[in-house]
């Protein structure tokens, strides 16, 4: 299994891809609710983040990634934590982020394990 692939079906099932051609097509940006709902599978799956990009009316906002904030990009306590300051700091955004799904993982899941 892809990791393209172990992401639509276990992280981003039932989520609405907000990116309506403003940025890259691969690239898909959720709304606020959704997002958190994604970061809560990110962790339950040990999925890495690496950075999370906000937009604010098609346009790039801050960015915040774990090198930042010092932390493994698995340590869900660094996104959480930079989830929690631009939903604070800044209304209307919606989020993307880069993820890392581990080999194990994508091999367990080819696996039907």
């Amino acid at each position: 299994m892809e990791q393209a692939e172990f992401l639509q079906q276990h992280v981003f099932t039932d989520l609405k891809n907000l990116n309506d051609g403003f940025d890259q097509e691969d690239i898909q940006y959720f709304s606020e609710s959704d997002f958190e709902t994604i970061l809560g599978r990110a962790e339950h799956f040990g999925i890495g983040i690496y950075e999370i990009k906000p937009s604010l009316n098609g346009e790039a906002y801050k960015v915040s990634g774990h090198v930042d904030h010092k932390k493994k990009a698995t340590d869900p306590r660094w996104f959480k934590k930079a989830f929690l300051t631009f939903k604070t700091v800044q209304a209307g955004l919606i989020y993307s982020a880069t993820y890392k799904v581990s080999k194990k993982l994508l091999a367990r899941e080819s696996l039907g394990l």
